[in-house]
């Protein structure tokens, strides 16, 4: 795959050899159970993974995501890590401003979560460079350890960290959906989170909309990548899962594995 293209009420797959390694992706996005519209989108590029999950309603939400989706598109891979993060930020600030112009025709203003994986080159070796900014999440797997890296920018995270609700509680509590931070949403400056580590073989990263994690919990999700023999394999089996729990929210599923490139 040699553009980024955006990945909506579709399932994608396929592998690229970047950075001196190989990985193999699969996007899934599916409109759910109950919501009328599809206001979540992926985008994939070559060391580029991408995931909004719109709000405003119906159309504002979806161009919404699609706009993040498609400024957001216009970082470099393989960059270092200060540049890069350097010029997410002035694409999220880009994005925002493109946000804030949609007209809604309504009370509510048109916003996005968003989260990102980026392929990024630190002393000399490839990393990931990982941000968010609202509650879709990116985890990663690494040697059968399953972690969620990102924070949650959301009111019951902020109580989860005050010890006021376990992490079980926040999952079905009533404020799940309000969150903290966003792109456009009447929420200024865009305030994303950062974060760094080293890419290795045999790692596993997970993006996904809160359509996922709001229906399985990560033991769950964790024993799906476990068992699962691909990419595609991953995705597949995770929506499915969402869909079989009732899928009330939009589910958007990104998984990519890590290898070495096919000479080693």
């Amino acid at each position: 795959m040699s553009e980024p293209g955006i990945v909506r009420d579709d399932v994608l797959a396929g592998s690229d050899e970047v950075g001196g390694v190989r990985l193999e992706w699969s996007a899934a996005c599916n409109v759910g159970m109950v919501r009328e519209a599809n206001e979540d989108g992926a985008l994939i590029g070559p060391g580029l993974f991408l995931l909004a999950d719109g709000m405003g309603g119906h159309e504002c939400g979806e161009v919404a995501s699609e706009v993040a989706l498609r400024v957001l598109s216009g970082v470099g891979v393989g960059g270092d890590q200060a540049g890069t993060r350097d010029e997410v930020e002035k694409l999220l600030v880009s994005a925002q401003d493109e946000i804030g112009e949609i007209d809604t025709s309504s009370d509510r203003r048109a916003g996005t979560t968003a989260t990102g994986a980026i392929l990024i080159t630190h002393d000399d070796k490839p990393h990931w460079l990982v941000f968010n900014i609202g509650d879709s999440r990116t985890y990663c797997v690494r040697d059968g350890v399953f972690e969620q890296v990102t924070v949650d920018h959301s009111q019951v995270q902020e109580y989860v960290d005050a010890g006021m609700l376990t992490v079980e509680q926040a999952r079905v509590d009533p404020r799940r959906n309000v969150i903290t931070r966003a792109l456009g949403a009447g929420l200024v400056p865009p305030r994303a989170d950062f974060f760094s580590f080293e890419t290795e073989p045999g790692d596993q990263l997970l993006l996904c909309s809160d359509g996922l994690s709001g229906e399985l919990p990560d033991e769950e999700i964790g024993e799906i990548l476990a068992e699962c023999a691909t990419a595609q394999d991953a995705t597949d089996t995770l929506v499915e899962s969402a869909l079989a729990l009732g899928a009330h929210d939009n589910v958007t599923v990104v998984v990519v594995r890590v290898g070495p490139p096919d000479d080693a």
